[in-house]
């Protein structure tokens, strides 16, 4: 798992540049390559930062869960949020586990897209979200057609049958949503997903990325021209925090941001806290003293939104609790991968 992601890291580096001149959707602001690669590289640090260590070294699930904690902390835009929910549930069904199996690479997957479509409030096929899915079904498939073997050559057939359905699912993209058929482009994430998908399968079973994969890919030639950069700029801004927050307030965030703005994403970071345990203060949940028992639990979420104007969405977010790690990036503005997290754009 370890040499994956570090091997994930490598690739979307080599990559952002072409992922970045195909990103078009949501909002053709050319930054999914830049901003998968800085999420992946986060997670792929929690490993040589030492933060890993009082996880058992050989349980696949606690290994992968400390490395989609670091993602989720730092992760960055819609593609970066979804990689860092993919991997934070991709762990679930794997904890307690020595090795990987193609049954549990299918439960995995599968607890992964459920998981990843769940996290939007509107959820759009023809993203990394339908190559997800793809690659989840064909996994689920092929244990089932095998009968639930755990032998290392079932689980390498499940491998290529899961990037194999994910190619598929890229190819088709590209007339699943509009402005991508329009641009005569895949989507940029879903190649982003696919990558990372080959990246597992070439860890996992020792051999070399199949480079041929993105042959053919609509857009993706070195000599085609950023697609994005004849488009007009997208107003509004990008804002992410960290918030603690019981289930009801966290509802009532969510359905208050779809109100301002699009491209919600919320999803749990950890598990739950209990008001007046020794917690720190980013587990504070929701202010109600009217109610202290719908306050007793509380989530940690990473909040993610595009918004005409900051103010409002930091104040709503503000009203229902403490959050941390606010950033705020313009999305005509590309991001410079040399700068720190939290530093693109505003910070309150």
């Amino acid at each position: 798992m370890k040499r994956w992601l570090g091997k994930a890291e490598t690739t979307l580096g080599n990559h952002s540049d072409r992922l970045n001149a195909i990103n078009i959707f949501p909002v053709a602001d050319g930054d999914t390559g830049t901003n998968l690669y800085l999420t992946v590289r986060a997670a792929a640090a929690a490993f040589a930062s030492g933060s890993t260590v009082d996880e058992p070294a050989n349980d696949v699930g606690a290994v992968l869960a400390a490395a989609g904690r670091a993602a989720m902390e730092q992760a960055r835009g819609n593609s970066g949020t979804l990689f860092a929910v993919f991997l934070c549930a991709l762990a679930e069904p794997l904890g307690g586990h020595t090795r990987l199996s193609a049954p549990l690479l299918a439960a995995a997957l599968n607890r992964a897209q459920i998981r990843a479509w769940s996290a939007l409030s509107e959820p759009v096929p023809g993203t990394m979200l339908s190559v997800l899915e793809a690659a989840a079904r064909a996994a689920g498939e092929c244990d089932t057609a095998h009968n639930g073997d755990d032998s290392n050559q079932a689980l390498g057939l499940a491998l290529d049958a899961a990037v194999n359905a994910a190619l598929d699912a890229v190819v088709q993209t590209e007339d699943q949503l509009a402005p991508l058929h329009a641009a005569h482009v895949v989507d940029a994430g879903g190649v982003g997903m696919l990558l990372i998908l080959d990246c597992l399968r070439s860890a996992v079973l020792g051999e070399e990325l199949q480079d041929e994969l993105l042959d053919g890919l609509h857009g993706y030639d070195l000599q085609d021209p950023h697609i994005h950069a004849g488009m007009p700029d997208d107003d509004g801004v990008e804002v992410m925090c960290t918030i603690s927050l019981s289930p009801l307030a966290a509802a009532t965030l969510r359905q208050r941001l779809d109100e301002l703005g699009d491209s919600v994403i919320m999803s749990q970071v950890g598990s739950a806290s209990h008001a007046g345990s020794p917690a720190g203060p980013d587990d504070a949940g929701y202010d109600d003293d009217d109610d202290e028992d719908a306050a007793e639990v509380s989530y940690r979420w990473r909040v993610h939104v595009h918004v005409p104007e900051a103010e409002p969405a930091v104040a709503v977010i503000r009203s229902l609790g403490d959050p941390t790690d606010i950033s705020v990036s313009q999305l005509s503005m590309p991001r410079d991968p040399g700068l720190p997290a939290g530093q693109h754009g505003h910070e309150y």
